[in-house]
């Protein structure tokens, strides 16, 4: 294991010192994805030649705001949506139309572009709702096969009430696992036979074998277990490796597709959340954090943090 890598250590994969994107601080960040060329269905998704840039996007979770940047220091962070409830993360939808998915409230909707901001236009499902508990949704990504997976979890974080669900192209939502605490991730390997789950208070990162033809899951095996703080948000690089921003202890963790420790990465904020890696030279990495619960915030905290890479991510997955 390899414990250096915040400003650049020999041997780290990244290369270079930390940096914000921008000055904002988010109360509980949250997916990170790098989306490639994308339209948000305005000129602002565009460059002055009229071709998409390629783009990061995030959320604050609880303001229900949703971000871009070019992951570039300083680069700043441009309004994509900012909705009435809570945003876990989105997904696009396949398609000639700019159109995204998210996990919004109790469960999935659909966005579209409104005056230049995304909105919600159609509410496709609440599967949090109903349930004796408060529930919101948190994380959640599309898969290589275009589905959409989403976990939810009690407000209060109360033991064992949240799930993750998955939306499949057709519109069908099937709760696969119950009994999750804060779900984060999930994350799935680069042909989609894998998914990677976090459960944040347990420590535990499993993986499930995929139905590529289903989405059925396979039996919980156990991935990795973390001692320090919990395993929040992640993604997995063009290596096959997993990488987890680990919550509460100042870094990250970057794993084997067999669940070796390869490297531990300090990163200058105490709460990461979430992590995404671009896909063409030179490589950026980017990880959301928070300052939920935080009595005082360090310098970085709450910010978008980026640093240069020498690993290639994969772009996110579309829905549908």
């Amino acid at each position: 294991m390899n414990s250096k890598g915040g400003t650049g250590s020999e041997g780290s994969v990244i290369t270079g010192a930390w940096r914000p994107v921008d000055e904002r601080r988010f109360e509980l960040g949250e997916g990170a994805r790098f989306l490639g060329s994308v339209s948000f269905g305005d000129a602002e998704g565009e460059d002055a030649g009229g071709s998409e840039r390629a783009f990061f996007v995030c959320v604050d979770l609880l303001r229900g705001q949703l971000w871009s940047t070019t992951g570039e220091p300083d680069g700043g962070l441009t309004p994509r949506a900012e909705l009435a409830r809570p945003l876990g993360a989105v997904a696009q939808v396949k398609g000639d139309e700019p159109a995204w998915v998210g996990a919004v409230g109790e469960g999935f909707a659909r966005l579209r572009s409104d005056g230049g901001r995304l909105a919600v236009t159609e509410v496709l499902a609440t599967p949090a709702a109903g349930r004796g508990v408060a529930l919101r949704m948190n994380d959640a990504v599309a898969d290589p096969h275009g589905r959409f997976w989403a976990g939810a979890m009690a407000y209060d974080g109360a033991h064992g009430q949240g799930f993750l669900a998955r939306m499949d192209p057709d519109g069908g939502v099937h709760l696969v696992l119950e009994g999750i605490s804060i779900p984060n991730g999930p994350a799935f390997s680069p042909d989609g036979a894998v998914m990677y789950l976090a459960d944040t208070p347990t420590g535990w990162i499993r993986r499930h074998r995929v139905d590529t033809a289903t989405g059925g899951l396979g039996a919980a095996q156990d991935f990795a277990h973390v001692g320090e703080g919990g395993p929040d948000g992640m993604t997995v690089d063009a290596q096959g490796c997993l990488w987890s921003a680990i919550w509460g202890a100042s870094c990250l963790h970057r794993y084997s597709p067999e669940g070796t420790l390869l490297e531990r990465i300090p990163v200058p904020v105490r709460q990461p959340t979430s992590v995404a890696l671009s896909v063409e030279p030179p490589y950026r990495v980017i990880v959301t954090s928070a300052t939920i619960g935080l009595d005082e915030t360090g310098e970085h905290d709450g910010r978008v943090i980026t640093a240069p890479s020498t690993v290639a991510g994969i772009p996110a997955a579309a829905f549908g």
